[in-house]
């Protein structure tokens, strides 16, 4: 497995600040988000990363050692830009490009048809690519990009444009990747596809992290003292406890914001003691949430859930 590491790298464009001394660390094994909106400078980054674009300072480590051409054979790359060779099937662009990477064709022809199968794309075998509506395109690269198995995974924009059920199925493609082995590294302005994946983040915004670390950890480093609570009864009363800050009612349910030192079991106890409690939850913060907050930045920039759309 490769082990990825960003030193301080930096890149300007036309006077423009693009990417502003970034540093992060990939542990093997794991899936890693780079998060935020829409220009900055995710894609940079990843160009970076994978010597397509030089930084002006810094530098791109693997395994210790300055990234160079040497190491894409043991990466998958699936850029933001879409692109395939319209004029050739299926099957041969999928040759062409295990090729590219160093694979032979004798090695990689019984793997076709069962990654088509699962893609729901066997019956296109053999037909040009030019065929294939833009979702399928899409499935198509995919399978391209971590068909010569590929130690290192590195996904721009993956989920921009795919429906429901393939973002479910590419969804579940990674995490069996990561349980095999392999470190998956991929960008998104959705916060709440990096939330289901990732096991650890790092958000940018204007080019400059704002935070990184494992997702537990950041989610927790912002955690409020809250508690959504499902009762039967009336609960007017809990208002008025000991350490409750203030009670939101959203009809179905109550949310506590509770003071910093408000012990939650006692606040739980004391509610119990006069209502019925159908369920209970600590309230974790949203990546979402964390990074509105700290990057000060237009919430419309950013996407909350899976219907949201480049802007």
């Amino acid at each position: 497995m490769l082990h990825l590491k960003l030193d301080n790298i930096r890149k300007e464009f036309d006077g423009k600040v693009a990417v502003d001394n970034l540093s992060l660390e990939v542990p093997k094994g794991v899936i890693y988000g780079i998060i935020g909106p829409n220009g900055a400078g995710k894609t940079t980054t990843i160009r970076m990363i994978m010597n397509i674009t030089i930084p002006d300072s810094g530098q791109v480590l693997v395994d210790g050692y300055p990234a160079d051409g040497n190491f894409k054979n043991r990466v998958g790359y699936l850029p933001e830009e879409r692109g395939l060779y319209k004029k050739m099937t299926v099957s041969e662009v999928m040759l062409y490009m295990a090729e590219m990477k160093g694979q032979r064709a004798s090695d990689i022809k019984n793997k076709i048809d069962p990654w088509l199968e699962r893609m729901d794309l066997l019956e296109y075998k053999n037909r040009k690519v030019e065929v294939l509506s833009k979702g399928m395109q899409q499935k198509l690269q995919f399978v391209t990009t971590i068909l010569h198995d590929p130690e290192l995974i590195i996904l721009d924009e993956l989920f921009s444009g795919l429906d429901p059920l393939n973002t479910e199925l590419i969804k579940d493609i990674l995490l069996e990747s990561k349980r095999s082995g392999k470190t998956i590294l991929f960008s998104t302005h959705v916060m709440e596809q990096a939330e289901k994946l990732c096991d650890y983040i790092c958000m940018i915004s204007f080019g400059k992290k704002v935070i990184d670390g494992r997702l537990a950890d950041v989610k927790a480093r912002f955690g409020k003292n809250s508690i959504q609570l499902e009762i039967d009864g009336d609960g007017s009363f809990i208002s008025s406890l000991v350490g409750v800050r203030d009670v939101i009612d959203f009809n179905n349910y109550l949310e506590l914001n509770l003071d910093e030192n408000t012990d939650t079991n006692a606040i739980l106890k004391a509610v119990a003691e006069r209502v019925t409690i159908r369920r209970f939850a600590i309230v974790e913060p949203s990546l979402y949430d964390i990074f509105i907050d700290m990057a000060k930045v237009d919430p419309s920039e950013v996407g909350r859930g899976e219907g949201a759309v480049d802007v």
